[in-house]
């Protein structure tokens, strides 16, 4: 499996708060999974798996990566892409 397409959009206050943008990833041109989030971090900005709030308040990944394999394929996508994205709006 392999990520073949990134969509990253730009949090409406990208300078405030923790949340830098959301991205949709796809994978093998054939499933997507919309939400993903880049988060501002203190090491960085990292990737977070899209979240469902339950009935009881406690928020839950709606899917994750099984392996830390895939978890870096999919963070190093969307990250590269992020970082493009800011270079491009720099231009």
């Amino acid at each position: 499996m392999q990520v073949t397409d990134v969509r990253i959009r730009k949090a409406r206050h990208e300078g405030e708060g923790r949340l830098l943008a959301t991205a949709s990833v796809v994978f093998d041109a054939m499933f997507v999974v919309h939400d993903v989030r880049v988060v501002r971090g203190t090491n960085g900005p990292f990737v977070a798996m899209p979240r469902r709030k339950r009935h009881d308040g406690e928020k839950r990944d709606v899917c994750h990566p099984i392996t830390s394999e895939c978890r870096e394929m999919i963070q190093r996508a969307v990250l590269e892409e992020w970082k493009r994205l800011k270079l491009t709006e720099r231009e």
